[in-house]
């Protein structure tokens, strides 16, 4: 079993090298340019190189793993999976969004965490859900992106998919602070990775053949999906940014996001500008007006 995983990570090593190297030397001889280009995303061809590299590992491995997890254990076992590995990453959760202000939230994943610790068997059992004590996941991405600083060019990283540069840069602390990562001896830690990717990957089989039966540009799908679902996660209920600040969030097609935390500014009024009219000689008492509700 041992050697079995050691010839596995030396085989994805070293197919990540070729990968990288070659994507590299087709990116030395341009970005992407022309009408449809997307300033988000100046390293495309490199991008969908990574990107086909890891479609091939999810058809050769990750997929048919996923289908026998499925098929084998019952829905009650691979939720317990689900919300052991979901614990795991509540504290991380709370300590980013102490870091963004957002103490309630910070402190219902810290209820959460200890509630689902001691009487959820370790996490297996989401009794904080039962009480309505809501998740909020965040990881340090998210809280580089409401401190400002801007997510750069879209990345698609070899195994772990789309990225940004800012998430990327982010990725070490996220790594290195994930319980998972301390497990020791090595054989239990990879077993942990290896078990929660393929959690994953099943819980997404459905939406993954929807995605294969329909004609559109999946590279081009995911990478939008995953640039305006960032912004969302970063931007939520922020209601008081400035016009001015650099590390505003730009939108999946290029353009800077709007100012006010990410919404759009409501339509003018197309009696704008109009005189209003003369008052009758007798006025009766109107209702007060009720102020247009922000979006």
């Amino acid at each position: 079993m041992t050697s079995s995983i050691i010839f596995v990570a030396r085989a994805l090593r070293c197919g990540i090298v070729r990968l990288v190297v070659t994507g590299a030397l087709a990116g030395l001889g341009g970005c992407a340019t022309g009408p449809n280009a997307n300033p988000r995303d100046p390293l495309e061809p490199l991008n969908r190189s990574v990107m086909q590299f890891n479609e091939g590992v999810d058809a050769v491995a990750l997929k048919p793993l996923a289908t026998i997890y499925r098929q084998v254990l019952p829905p009650l076992v691979r939720t317990g999976v689900s919300n052991f590995f979901g614990n795991l990453s509540d504290p991380w959760s709370s300590v980013n969004s102490a870091l963004q202000f957002k103490f309630r939230d910070a402190a219902e994943n810290i209820i959460r965490f200890g509630i689902n610790t001691v009487f959820g068997l370790g996490g297996v059992l989401d009794i904080a859900s039962e009480l309505s004590i809501e998740r909020h996941r965040e990881d340090f991405g998210q809280t580089l992106g409401r401190w400002g600083v801007p997510a750069g060019p879209y990345l698609v990283l070899p195994l772990l998919g789309p990225s940004t540069v800012r998430d990327t840069a982010a990725l070490g602390l996220d790594f290195n602070v994930d319980p998972v990562h301390w497990v020791d001896p090595w054989q239990a830690r990879y077993a942990l990775y290896i078990l929660r990717a393929v959690d994953v990957r099943s819980n997404l089989l459905r939406a993954g053949s929807v995605l294969d039966e329909a004609a559109l540009d999946k590279y081009s799908f995911f990478r939008d999906a995953h640039l305006q679902r960032r912004r969302a996660n970063i931007f939520e209920n922020n209601k008081s940014r400035d016009d001015d600040k650099g590390g505003q969030e730009p939108k999946a097609d290029g353009e800077p996001a709007p100012g006010d935390g990410g919404k759009i500014p409501p339509e003018p009024s197309p009696d704008a500008g109009k005189l209003p009219p003369e008052p009758p000689d007798e006025v009766s008492p109107a209702a007060p007006a009720i102020p247009p509700a922000g979006k």
